[in-house]
Parts: structure tokens; sequence; C-alpha cells
């Protein structure tokens, strides 16, 4: 008789761990190359930072709610799990779907972001010129084993990742400052209303896309009850805080009535924030801040496929997914099949861009990360309604934090979600008529989920059954893991 297979994760996270985990897949250097240059070409302007302080705030309203439920309810399913406990299994499967859709599509996206980054920085600085997607399958095999060591190791990496790449923005922050000064004009009415304040708000909010995966990492902390809610809190501020200092800085460095249009020339290069640094840090910072776009990529695919990961996991564990995806290697209670099942998926995708020798960035990554990115935010933006009825539905008598302000919250998340769907070409940064038409893939896996919630229902009660039993999971401290070996 063969042994049981091991379904348990393990890992000994605190607060800083899961800090990580979160900043990294949120990418603070891409983000501010990436999103940031594209909200001051054609979003917000010179507002730009106005819109991340905003957007910091409307997430921050939500967390107080989702900070109360993340005290009651640890789960490796994260936002899925509480729509489940909160609108029920129906709603709970829609969610699963969202996510399954977002993070999948957002690892694909990256992968190839990663691989044609990568390509561009090694010929660039070294001279060494090599197809994108060489770097891709060196990425996700990089990916593949660090993840097969436990999530404490990705940790680890992770935060080296994040220190390096937030120091280098620090620098530039710094020499605007002392060079330039920091203009305050980025705050007055008429220039953060005078771009797209629907399109600001949205490309802001886009930067905190990844934010909820605190959740997601519960069963591997070391007091989740406590760890969760603190690291969102944290995660949050420090996302839109430093994004709002370091477009401020560069919007001081350009003038605030001049930077929508100067971001606008640099818009299609993408360089805009590499002209800057090369003004006020000179060639050799900025071949720096370069090579570390690599390495911030690079974490963001690592921390995205961990998130990814989960929830191919925890839905394998009630199986609603095949229950092989639940198992876990004994030694370090990495979810290795399901690691595996999400890298090929992503890595497929990529290599048929590149084998039908398609442009990676206007077609990979703009419609993957696109579709992923939309994804996410209506899962958000479900987990927020599903939050405020769970406590509606108990009668929980502190209406502030678990009505009132997550109830604000979440209107300012499904505001984005709309803002989403309206302007998807401009969130996936692409205006081809293909990719105009990917939204239509989150209606889609709504209505097939609905359809697999009925057959459960109907043809597998235990499973159907088991989506409610499967969610309180409190991962056991480093003594009861010992005890327990």
């Amino acid at each position: 008789m063969s042994p049981t297979p091991e379904t348990r994760l393990r890992g000994y996270l605190g607060v800083p761990g899961i800090v990580f985990l979160v900043l990294a897949a949120v990418a603070p250097l891409t983000g501010i190359i990436v999103i940031g240059g594209i909200n001051l070409a054609v979003g917000a302007g010179g507002g730009t930072p106005v819109m991340f302080l905003l957007a910091t705030a409307v997430f921050l309203l939500f967390a107080v709610g989702y900070a109360q439920m993340a005290k009651r309810l640890v789960n490796a399913g994260g936002f899925y799990a509480y729509v489940v406990r909160g609108t029920g299994r129906l709603p709970g499967l829609v969610g699963a779907f969202m996510a399954l859709v977002g993070y999948n599509c957002f690892v694909a996206g990256a992968v190839g972001a990663s691989g044609f980054f990568t390509s561009f920085v090694f010929a660039e600085v070294f001279g060494l010129a090599l197809p994108w997607w060489v770097w891709s399958l060196t990425s996700v095999a990089a990916v593949w084993l660090l993840t097969r060591s436990g999530i404490d190791l990705s940790a680890k990496v992770l935060g080296v990742a994040l220190v390096l790449e937030v120091a280098i923005l620090i620098v530039l922050d710094a020499a605007i400052l002392v060079t330039t000064g920091y203009s305050f004009e980025p705050f007055l009415p008429e220039v953060f209303l005078g771009g797209s304040l629907g399109l600001g708000l949205l490309f802001a909010a886009n930067a905190f896309v990844g934010f909820e995966a605190t959740g997601l990492f519960g069963e591997e902390a070391r007091d989740p009850k406590r760890t969760i809610p603190r690291a969102t809190y944290i995660a949050i501020t420090f996302i839109g805080v430093f994004a709002a200092i370091t477009t401020w800085a560069i919007v001081s460095a350009l003038g605030a009535r001049d930077t929508q249009e100067t971001a606008l020339r640099h818009l299609g290069a993408g360089d805009l924030v590499f002209v800057v640094s090369t003004e006020y840090l000179g060639e050799g910072l900025t071949n720096v801040m370069l090579l570390l776009l690599v390495v911030s990529l690079f974490a963001a695919l690592l921390a995205l496929h961990n998130a990814a990961t989960r929830y191919l996991y925890a839905l394998g564990r009630v199986g609603v997914l095949p229950r092989p995806l639940s198992y876990t290697r004994p030694k370090t209670g990495a979810p290795v099949i399901a690691s595996t099942a999400q890298l090929v998926f992503a890595t497929v995708v990529a290599m048929v861009h590149a084998v039908a020798g398609l442009d990676p960035v206007a077609n990979l990554v703009a419609a993957f990360t696109g579709i992923g990115t939309l994804g996410i935010i209506v899962l958000q933006a479900i987990a927020a309604t599903a939050i405020v009825v769970h406590f509606r539905r108990i009668k929980d008598p502190r209406l502030l934090t678990t009505f009132v302000l997550p109830l604000i919250g979440g209107a300012g998340l499904w505001a984005v979600t709309v803002l989403a769907f309206a302007n998807f070409p401009d969130l996936a940064g692409s205006d081809s008529p293909v990719i105009a038409l990917l939204p239509w893939l989150l209606p889609i896996a709504a209505v097939l989920a609905a359809a697999l919630g009925y057959w459960l229902r109907s043809s597998r009660p235990r499973v159907w059954d088991s989506l409610d039993q499967d969610l309180d999971r409190v991962a056991p401290g480093p003594a009861a893991a010992e005890a327990a070996e």
C-alpha cells in the first residue's frame, strides 16, 4: 500500500517575509518605469502623485475589513476562501475562476516580460544578444528550482531583490531632491485635475495588483491571524507612499505642467525614467538601474507564480481541480505539482508566441498581463463585497471597521473595476481589436464557474460540501510543526 501523499504547506513566514512576497509581485521598479510612465503620459500627467495617494486611501479602507476577515479565516485560497465564507460556495467558485484567469495569465505575461527585457538589457549593457525566449526559459527554470525549496527561501531571495530595486529609486529620489527640489505644483487642483482623472486612478490602482496575496500565505505564516493584517497594511502603505514620492520626484524634475507632454514623447520607447536617471545619476548608475529592472521582473515572476500556485493548490485540496495539485514535498512543504503545472501553462503560452514569431511585448505581455490585471481587480472587488456581507450576516457590532470603511473601500474597488473594463486597451497598452475583446474572458469564466458549481452540487456533493468545510486552516508554529514530525 502506497503512503498517503503529503498535502500540508510549510513555512514560518513573519511579517517581513510576507511583505517581501507581496511587494516583489508589485515590482516597485518595474511599476515606476512602466505603470508610472504610462500614467504620467496618458493618465493624470503632473498630478500622478495625487492619484497614487487616492488609490492608497481606497485600498487602506478596504484593508480594514480585510484585516478583520484575516483574523477569522486562514486559507491558502486567499480571496476565494473569503468569498465562500462571505457570500456562499457559488460566488466563491466565481471568485476562484477570476483568480485562476488573473494570476495564470499574469504569470504568462511576466514570463514574456522577463525574457524580453532581460534580452534587451544584456544586449545593451554587455553586448550579449540572445533571443528573448532563451531568457524566458532560463527565468522559468530558476523559478521552478526556487519554489521546490519552499516559500521561506523564495521570501529571502525576494527580500534581497526588493531592497536592491527600491534602493536605486531612493537614490534617484534623493538626487532630484538635492539638485532640483520637489515642487508642490502636482498637488494643485488645476494640475491633478488637468489630466484624465479616471485613467490616472486606474493606472495608480494597477500598481497595487497583487497586494491581496498576503492572505495566500497564511498557512505558511508563524502567526497568521496577526501577521496577515500587519503585512497587508504595511504593503499597501509602502506601495502607495513610495510610488507617490518617486513620481513626485520625477514630476518635479520634468516640471509639473510639462510632464505629460514630455512623458508622451517617451511613451513609445518606455525610457522616461532612464532619461531622468541619466540626467541626475549618470550613465553608470542608469546601467545599474537597467540591470535591477531584470532583477525586478524576475522577482515579480517568482512572487506571482507563488500566488498562482496557491490557488491551484487550494482548489486541488478541495477536489474542484485534480487532487494531485495539492501534493507537497515532505521536506519543504512546497506544492510542487501545482507549481510545475502552473509554469508549464505559462511556458507553453510564451513559447507559442515565440514559435509564431509574434512580438512578445505587443502581443504576449499586452494581452496576458492586461487580462491578468483585470481578473485580479475583479477578484478584489468581489472579495470586498463578500467581506462586508459576511460581517453584516453575523451582525458584527463594529460598524466602522466591518461595514462603513470597508464599504467605502469596496465602492472604490468597483469604480476601479468599471474603469478597467471601459479602458481595457489603455490598461493593456495595445490598440489591437483582438486584445480589446479579451475582457469577455471573465464573464465566460464566471459562467463556467457557475455551471461547475451546479454540476458539483448534483453530481459530486462531497466536493461541494468541502468548499465550506475546508476554510479556516491555522498554520502550526515551528514548535508544533517539529512535534508533528
